[in-house]
């Protein structure tokens, strides 16, 4: 990771990952996505609340690090606790003994804090993701599994410019509390360490996150930063094994699942390597400029603007996950039952008579999801999210955690748990004019 003065924070975090203009820019900022969000959360965007975060150079240092331990309940112990100008982390081993271990001021770093409080510790505020809801109020009803100071991450600021994520946050007495059922243990240099309640896991794709990428193995990241293999489940008492081979440093295209959201962490070097917001548009444009049309209603099909991207509208085009061909909507071959409803029920295609799901198409609007520039010419199934060939191939490969003790693939764009033998489909559009199929990008 890099930083930047905030003087140099872009207006546009899209615009300054390819712009020749930005290059001075480029070492100098890194962005947290949330995976699930297509370009924005469903009511926007508002301050700390966001599907995208960038982190850069604060004014003034605000990290810190591992000073003082005190065992058991001392005054100089509750004199830490109580201390609302220090930073301590609270081990609950028993009723009678208690260790604390006193943090202070880090003027070479900086510390970043995520979670589901609101409260002003927390810099990115993060709420659960579930797949198909359509508003932020559609999550109020279920219970989060999301801590309230879930992680930090402390970075670098100078070069190297590393980045390292930590389990659990400080709250706004500054202090990390593990009570009683916690687990936490004490490691053989005599230090304490210890897990949240369902964990924070990281996992590092091989090659990079870049059209070779490969996915990398899950871990779990503990309060002081070491790497452990998974417990059976997230809140298991029993940690998992400790991996001495492996860091808890961030590298582009790392994932963080805190059990309820799962974010991608990117840098501006990778960034560098992916579409802009204006080239997914003028992808956008170059598909409409080749006026697709429907093989049966014969009308002109034009993908929507980005910003409208819940919708349908009358020119949408449509596809047949089954076999990938792209139609506009229409009621040709279905059941009555069939016809009675729009979305996702098994239809006939009129081109080749396979069955299966029609969905409408979305452009996937979130940059930082895509390992490459290339088209947009494969749709995730079953929910119709469009991208480049190696962004489906990649995602469809990388297990996503789902709930406490399950994982499978997913949607990027919108957490959808991708079905169909590979995940996703190449769309076939047809040429009225040649009665001949074709796919953009070939």
């Amino acid at each position: 990771m890099v930083t930047c003065k905030p003087s140099e924070r872009s207006s546009d975090p899209h615009r300054s990952a390819l712009s020749p203009e930005n290059n001075a820019v480029l070492p100098s900022i890194v962005f947290l996505c949330l995976c699930r969000y297509n370009g924005s959360l469903p009511n926007g965007d508002r301050g700390r609340r966001k599907s995208r975060f960038a982190l850069c150079k604060r004014p003034k240092a605000n990290g810190v690090k591992p000073s003082t331990v005190h065992v058991a309940c001392s005054p100089q112990a509750a004199k830490a606790i109580s201390n609302k100008d220090q930073h301590s982390i609270s081990y609950t081993l028993s009723r009678a003994q208690t260790v604390v271990v006193e943090y202070t001021h880090d003027s070479n770093t900086d510390m970043f804090q995520i979670g589901r409080s609101t409260e002003s510790p927390i810099d990115f505020v993060v709420t659960d993701t579930i797949a198909g809801s359509q508003s932020n109020t559609d999550t109020q009803s279920v219970q989060s599994t999301i801590s309230r100071f879930a992680c930090r991450v402390i970075c670098q600021r100078t070069a190297p410019y590393t980045a390292r994520i930590y389990a659990a946050g400080f709250d706004s007495s500054k202090n990390i509390f593990l009570g009683e059922k916690a687990a936490k243990w004490k490691t053989t240099d005599g230090q304490m360490d210890g897990l949240t309640t369902n964990g924070v896991l990281v996992m590092h794709p091989r090659h990079g996150f870049s059209q070779d990428s490969k996915p990398g193995v899950w871990r779990e990241i503990s309060v002081c930063g070491n790497v452990f293999t998974l417990r059976e489940t997230r809140s298991a008492q029993q940690r998992g094994k400790m991996v001495e081979t492996e860091s808890q440093e961030l590298v582009d295209g790392s994932l963080i699942d805190l059990c309820g959201a799962t974010l991608l962490w990117r840098t501006a070097e990778g960034l560098a390597r992916t579409p802009t917001l204006k080239h997914l548009e003028a992808l956008r444009q170059e598909i409409n400029a080749a006026r697709p049309q429907c093989p049966v209603g014969f009308n002109t099909l034009a993908f929507p603007s980005m910003r409208r991207k819940d919708t349908p509208d009358e020119k949408q085009p449509w596809v047949y996950l089954h076999c990938g061909h792209v139609h506009g909507y229409h009621n040709w071959g279905g059941h009555l039952e069939e016809r009675e409803g729009r979305e996702g029920r098994l239809r006939e295609c009129p081109m080749c008579r396979a069955k299966g799901p029609y969905v409408p198409l979305w452009l996937g609007c979130e940059a930082g999801f895509y390992v490459d520039a290339a088209p947009p010419t494969h749709a995730f199934n079953p929910c119709g999210h469009v991208c480049s060939e190696k962004t489906a191939s990649f995602w469809s490969q990388i297990p996503l955690p789902h709930g406490t003790h399950t994982f499978h693939a997913a949607c990027p764009f919108c957490a959808q748990q991708l079905s169909g033998e590979q995940g996703f489909v190449r769309l076939i559009f047809q040429d009225l004019s040649t009665n001949d199929s074709y796919g953009f990008g070939k």
